[in-house]
């Protein structure tokens, strides 16, 4: 049977992004001169894994330059070379170039040849350099020396017969026999007999075998742990010896698949090796699909499935929900015995599809961890190139978000993260001369607070300077020359698009551009942002976000015969308003003033062109709404109940209207519209604009 390798594709290259998200996380917690064995050997099995799943599949360009890196963090491993920052460097550039190969083979893209060529380089040349005084972290190949007396002596004889693709597929036997020596004393014996002449001799073949002996207590588990890497291609047999072993024991532990047109003959008096059907589909199995150790394969807790799936799901229990409420609604007027019996079961269905929604809700949700993985490299990094010593502290890791939101929030947190480095974190001379730390502090955090997820970037810099925002702001026109604003107002300032107090325009910030982006980003999210700041102590910027975009806490207000679904992230309170509140400007713009404020009044029946039940302001309700740090007070007629809405695409089932978010079905059946706050503010200041030229051209 011929097994089709592309299809365990897709499976390789997540697992390896995975893999390579980890080697770097491993690397950037490596200090100079002092490695960690347990971090080391997490870096050196996730270059061995892709390096191992890149030969499977044929991907030579990857194989080869993960086989000379493995090469380098093998002397690490085995404390031939110390650790240093310029090493961590190398290693960090390394794995992103990795990322890069990957990324144009799994697009069929040609890869940066002279890149790979000149890092390629720089590791033979560390290669070719003798490293520091090694750092004891693993014991060296042992002397094949018996220093135990023979009738004392105990532990394994290991038969291991490599496979003809071993070293196509990138395995060094030799690794193997020195990972062995790190459990116990060994003696190593080559069987060469199998050699053909050079004539024939193929140098991608294995023609070698080897009997060990492991002279110590060690657990049969850790020996197969060893061969774990080369499962399915090599013959190994395990015999115990000794006075603890009870019996002569033979292990069969891997099999070598069918191919006994390539694989040598057996190691003499020993038994030929027995393979079969199920043997050689499960070994090719292991070798396509199980190329990388995958989380999920150790205990089978958890299986890919893709967002959509997931979607289409959810979009079921949105209806299922919808039909439950119809039916409660059908069953309220009922009477007798036999309604009540109906309303207890439409009672009990109510809750478990609550259930439900939450459990596929649940499905959805990812750790924002995510997102802040990859925050050290980044604050390392530019840290360093700017000059700035940076600590980072990563709290509430765990908080889960909806994936859409998680995935619109990674880039909002780095603008904010590099310009906290840039703008925020003084260098350690002006630290050192205000009395702080030479090391400035970064923390991330976040928590869940009621129906929201607040995620917080602070630093310990200079803080904000208010002055100069205000300067600049009113050099741009944006505040009046005497208008004075409240601390919040001036901070928020910051948000306008190209505002910008840097004196020199570098490559990390000064043009304006990434604020604005972050505002943006955040209301697109439903979220919102205020900043705090404190001359010289730091600042902070706590970002405020609904758990889902699927599912939404909405106000139902109804205008004339029309529902709207106002998000009650977005309300600030409800009033009725008296006729000595409300005020016309020149250009017909209503307003009226609430407390020291005064507010534009919003007509949604004028907005969407509906049929009102009231037109008199002192008739119906103003719902005060905010949103980018601007109110206005929405008109509406009546305000009805709080429910969570299951959010349909407007954009994907008709097309998007400014205004609004989307739509949603009510328990009686009727389409309720979701209102986009920012987009009606956006919407009424059109009109507004329209109504004074036509009035200036009348």
């Amino acid at each position: 049977m011929t097994l089709d390798l592309a299809q365990f594709h897709d499976t390789f290259f997540a697992e390896s992004f995975e893999a390579l998200d980890s080697m770097e996380n491993a690397l950037l917690k490596l200090s100079a001169g002092d490695a960690d064995l347990e971090l080391i050997n997490t870096i050196f099995r996730v270059a061995h894994s892709i390096k191992g799943g890149a030969a499977t599949f044929g991907f030579t360009d990857v194989t080869a330059f993960t086989h000379t890196l493995e090469t380098l963090l093998d002397q690490l491993r085995g404390g031939k070379r110390r650790v240093d920052a310029t090493l961590v460097d190398t290693l960090l550039r390394s794995g992103d170039l990795m990322r890069a190969m990957l990324v144009a083979t799994q697009q069929k893209q040609p890869m940066d040849k002279v890149q790979v060529s000149a890092l390629h380089a720089e590791i033979e040349l560390i290669l070719a350099t003798p490293g520091d005084s090694p750092t004891v972290m693993v014991p060296a190949l042992p002397a094949p020396a018996r220093l135990v007396p023979e009738e004392t002596r105990s532990g394994w004889r290991i038969h291991f017969i490599p496979g003809p693709k071993l070293l196509r597929h990138g395995n060094d036997p030799l690794r193997l026999l020195r990972e062995l020596a790190t459990l116990a004393p060994c003696e190593v014996r080559v069987d060469a007999k199998w050699i053909p002449p050079l004539s024939e001799l193929d140098p991608e073949e294995c023609r070698l075998s080897w009997r060990i002996e492991v002279n110590g207590p060690v657990k049969e588990s850790a020996i197969k742990a060893v061969f774990d890497w080369v499962e399915g291609e090599c013959d190994l047999k395990l015999e115990a010896f000794g006075p603890a072993a009870d019996a002569t024991v033979m292990v069969p532990a891997l099999k070598i698949p069918e191919t006994p047109e390539a694989a040598p003959p057996p190691i003499e008096a020993s038994p030929a090796p027995r393979t079969n059907a199920a043997s050689t589909q499960a070994a090719a199995s292991a070798a396509a699909a199980a190329a990388l150790p995958s989380a999920a394969a150790g205990d089978g807790g958890s299986i890919r499935v893709s967002i959509e799936k997931i979607d289409e799901l959810l979009n079921s229990v949105g209806e299922l929900v919808i039909t439950q409420s119809v039916l409660s609604q059908l069953a309220a007027p009922l009477e007798g015995h036999d309604a009540e019996e109906l309303r207890n079961a439409l009672g009990q269905l109510e809750r478990h599809m609550r259930n439900l929604q939450e459990s596929v809700m649940r499905v959805r949700m990812l750790p924002i961890s995510f997102v802040f993985n990859r925050f050290p490299r980044l604050v390392r990094d530019l840290g360093q190139r700017l000059g700035k010593k940076i600590e980072l502290r990563l709290t509430g890791d765990t908080t889960e978000l909806d994936k859409t939101v998680l995935e619109k929030i990674g880039d909002p947190l780095v603008h904010l993260v590099r310009n906290a480095i840039d703008h925020g974190i003084e260098t350690p001379e002006v630290r050192l001369a205000a009395g702080k730390s030479a090391h400035g502090m970064i923390e991330l955090s976040a928590y869940h607070k009621g129906g929201n997820v607040i995620v917080e970037v602070s630093d310990d810099g200079g803080g904000l300077r208010r002055e100069k925002i205000l300067a600049k702001a009113r050099e741009r026109g944006l505040v009046g020359a005497d208008e004075e604003l409240a601390e919040d107002r001036v901070f928020n300032l910051i948000f306008a698009p190209g505002f910008s107090t840097a004196d020199v325009v570098s490559d990390v910030s000064g043009r304006g551009v990434g604020m604005d982006v972050v505002k943006r980003n955040i209301n697109e999210l439903g979220g919102y942002v205020q900043i705090h700041s404190s001359p010289g102590k730091g600042s902070m910027v706590r970002i405020r976000l609904p758990l889902t975009l699927a599912i939404l806490d909405g106000q139902l207000a109804r205008v004339g015969s029309e529902v709207y679904v106002v998000p009650i992230v977005s309300i600030v309170e409800t009033i009725q308003v008296r006729a000595e509140q409300v005020n016309s400007l020149a250009s017909r713009a209503e307003v009226f003033r609430l407390r020291d404020d005064y507010l534009p009044i919003v007509r949604l029946y004028e907005l969407f062109g509906i049929e009102p039940q009231h037109t008199d302001l002192l008739d119906g309700l103003l719902m005060i709404v905010e949103a980018d740090g601007k109110r206005v007070g929405l008109f509406v007629d009546e305000l009805m109940s709080q429910q969570q809405v299951v959010i349909k695409s407007l954009e994907t089932n008709f097309r998007p209207v400014v205004g609004l978010a989307g739509a949603t079905m009510l328990g009686d059946g009727r389409v309720a519209l979701i209102l986009d706050v920012p987009g009606v503010m956006s919407r009424f200041q059109s009109l507004e604009t329209r109504r004074s030229t036509a009035q200036q051209a009348a």
